[in-house]
C-alpha cells in the first residue's frame, strides 16, 4: 500500500505541469502495478491456486475454440465435392454448351467447370449399365449435354443455393441438381457447436470475474484499517482501488500465461497421433496452435477479466468502508 507521502502527492498535483503530472500519474502506476506484483509474490501458494483455477477456466473454451477452427479450416476441403449439375436442352449445340462451360469458369464463386457431351454420357452409361444390346437398339441418343460445376470451397450453403436458382433460370437449363444435404448438416453441427462454445466461455468467464472478486475481496478485508488510515489523510478511492485492480490484471495475466501453456501442451501431445492421421489423408496438419493473435487474444481476456472481478469488489467494499 503507498505510504502517506503517496496520498498527500495527490493534492498537489495542480500545481505542477502537464508534463510532471504526466509523469506523477505514470509514477503512481508503475509502484502500484509493481507493489501489486510484489504482495502476489509474498502469497506464491494462495496466487498460484487463483491463477490456476483462472487458466483452467480460460484454458477450456480457448482449446475447443482452437478445435473448432481447425474443424472449419479442414470444412473447407470436405466440400471440394459439392458440385452443380446443369441438364441442357437437347437442342442445345455442342458450341454453345462450351461457351457456357467457359463463362461459368470465369465466375469468382467457381473454381472450375467440366462438359459432358451426349455422347460421353452415353458411353459412361454403357459401361456402368451392361445393357448395350438395348442401347444400340435406340435411333437418338437420349441422354443431354450437362456442365458439371465445381464452386469454390467454403461457400456457405445460402451462396450455393443461389447459385443453383441462378443457373436453372436460364433458358438453356433444363434442370439443375445440387446434392446440399450433407453441406447444411455440416454447417448446422458447427454453427452449434460454435454457440454451445461461446456459451461454455461466457459461463466460465463470470466464474472467473467471481473467483478474482472474492480473492480481491479478502485482500481488501486483511487491509481495512490501511485503507481507512488512507481516507483519513486525504486519499481518495481511485487512489486506494489501483493497487487492487493491478492485483486483479496480474492475476489474469498469470492466469492466461498458465491457459496457454495448456492448450499448447494439450496440442504437442496430440502431435505425433495427428501427424500419423496426417500423413495417411495425405493432408496438411490437422491442429494448428494458438499462434501469436491467439496467444495475446487469451492474455488479454484474462486480463480483462481479472480486472472486472476486481473493479466489483473493490466498488462494493469500499462503499462500506469509511473512517468513522
Amino acid at each position: 500500500m503507498a505510504d502517506r507521502g503517496e496520498a498527500r502527492g495527490n493534492r498537489v498535483l495542480q500545481g505542477v505541469g502537464l508534463i510532471g503530472r504526466l509523469r506523477a500519474w505514470g509514477a503512481d502506476h508503475l509502484r502500484a502495478g509493481i507493489g501489486a506484483l510484489g504482495r502476489l509474490a509474498r502469497t506464491r501458494v494462495a496466487t498460484v491456486m487463483t491463477a490456476a483455477v483462472i487458466g483452467i477456466a480460460l484454458a477450456v473454451p480457448a482449446a475447443f475454440l482452437l478445435l473448432l477452427n481447425n474443424v472449419e479450416r479442414h470444412a473447407g476441403t470436405w466440400d471440394e465435392g459439392v458440385q452443380i449439375s446443369l441438364f441442357l436442352r437437347m437442342e442445345t449445340a455442342e458450341s454453345d454448351y462450351r461457351a457456357l462451360a467457359e463463362q461459368i469458369a470465369a465466375r469468382e464463386s467457381v473454381r472450375r467447370t467440366e462438359v459432358v457431351s451426349p455422347e460421353e454420357a452415353l458411353d459412361e452409361f454403357r459401361e456402368l449399365s451392361g445393357i448395350d444390346g438395348a442401347l444400340a437398339m435406340l435411333d437418338d441418343n437420349p441422354l443431354p449435354p450437362v456442365i458439371v460445376v465445381h464452386p469454390v470451397t467454403g461457400l456457405g450453403a445460402d451462396s450455393l443455393q443461389a447459385m443453383t436458382a441462378e443457373f436453372g433460370a436460364r433458358a438453356d437449363v433444363e434442370t439443375v441438381r445440387l446434392d446440399l444435404e450433407w453441406v447444411q448438416r455440416l454447417q448446422a453441427i458447427m454453427d452449434l457447436t460454435r454457440r454451445a462454445v461461446w456459451l461454455v466461455a461466457s459461463l466460465l468467464g463470470l466464474a472467473v470475474i467471481m473467483v478474482v472478486g472474492n480473492t480481491i475481496r479478502l485482500a481488501i478485508e486483511n487491509r481495512r484499517e490501511e485503507i481507512i488510515i488512507t481516507k483519513l489523510i486525504g486519499g481518495t478511492n481511485a487512489f486506494i482501488r489501483r493497487p487492487f485492480l493491478y492485483e486483479g490484471a496480474w492475476y489474469g495475466l498469470v492466469g492466461g500465461v498458465l491457459a496457454t501453456v495448456l492448450v499448447e501442451g494439450g496440442r504437442l501431445l496430440l502431435s505425433g497421433p495427428l501427424h500419423r492421421l496426417a500423413e495417411l489423408y495425405q493432408t496438411g496438419p490437422l491442429l494448428t496452435g494458438l499462434g501469436f493473435q491467439g496467444v495475446v487474444a487469451v492474455w488479454v481476456v484474462g486480463i480483462g477479466l481479472g480486472v472486472a472481478g476486481s473493479w466489483v469488489a473493490v466498488a462494493r467494499q469500499l462503499a462500506a468502508i469509511e473512517p468513522r
